[in-house]
C-alpha cells in the first residue's frame, strides 16, 4: 500500500530525527544500570522502532524498518554513541530531555503518515500519540521501571497536542512542512516545560 498523499520530505527528516533520539533514549536506560552494549543495542531498536511498528500494522502500511537498513543503523549507531559517551554527560535528565524531543518529532510524523495513508483525522490524531508513546512503554516495561501511563506527569498530554495541532492545522489547509514544525516544537515545549516545572495533571480522587 503506497501513501494516498505523498510525505514531504522535511516530515521525513523528522521521522528519521524521532528515530534517532528515542533510540538514544532507549539506549541511556541501560547506561543507567551498567548493562552490556547488547543490551544497549536491543533497547535502542525496541524505543527507536516500537511505536511506528504497531502505527504501521494498524494503517495497513508496509512497516517501516523492514525495507531498509537506515533505521536499524541508526539505532545502533545510537547505542554505540550511548556506550562510548561519559558516565556524567549521561547523568540528570539527559534521558528526559531526549525523550521529549523524540516525542514530540514522533507525534507529529506518526500523525502524518497516517493522514498520508487515508486514515481519518481522528485516528490519525491516535496514531500520531501511539508512535510517540508506545516505544517509550515498551522500553519501561521490559526494564522493570513504572510505565510513563502510570506517573501523572505530562507526557501523552504533550504528544496529544502534537499529534492533535498536527492534524487539526492540516485539516484547515497548513502546508504539511510548517504544520509539522508548529506541532512538534508545541509537543516539545509542553514536555519540556512539565520536566523544568514539574507540571503534572491532577490525579483521581474518591
Amino acid at each position: 500500500m503506497t501513501p494516498a498523499v505523498p510525505i514531504p520530505l522535511a516530515l521525513e527528516l523528522l521521522d528519521y530525527f524521532g528515530l534517532g533520539v528515542f533510540a538514544i533514549s532507549g539506549a541511556l536506560l541501560p547506561a543507567e544500570k551498567r548493562q552490556t552494549l547488547v543490551t544497549f543495542i536491543f533497547f535502542a531498536v525496541v524505543t527507536g522502532v516500537g511505536g511506528g511498528t504497531l502505527r504501521d500494522l494498524l494503517i495497513g502500511a508496509p512497516v517501516f524498518w523492514v525495507r531498509t537498513n537506515a533505521t536499524l543503523l541508526i539505532c545502533i549507531a545510537a547505542a554505540l554513541l550511548a556506550w562510548v559517551a561519559s558516565r556524567r554527560r549521561l547523568a540528570g535528565s539527559a534521558l528526559l530531555w531526549f525523550d521529549a524531543a523524540g516525542l514530540a518529532a514522533y507525534a507529529t510524523y506518526g500523525a502524518a503518515k497516517a493522514l498520508a495513508f487515508g486514515v481519518a483525522p481522528v485516528p490519525a490524531f491516535g496514531m500520531g500519540v501511539l508512535t510517540a508513546c508506545a516505544g517509550g512503554i515498551i522500553r519501561d516495561v521490559l526494564a522493570g521501571e513504572p510505565s510513563i501511563l502510570m506517573r501523572p506527569e505530562l507526557y501523552v498530554t504533550a504528544a496529544a497536542l502534537a499529534a492533535g495541532l498536527f492534524v487539526g492545522l492540516a485539516l484547515i489547509g497548513v502546508p504539511g512542512v510548517i504544520a509539522g514544525a508548529i506541532a512538534a516544537v508545541a509537543g516539545f515545549a509542553l514536555r519540556g516545560l512539565a520536566i523544568a516545572r514539574g507540571w503534572s495533571l491532577p490525579a483521581y480522587r474518591d
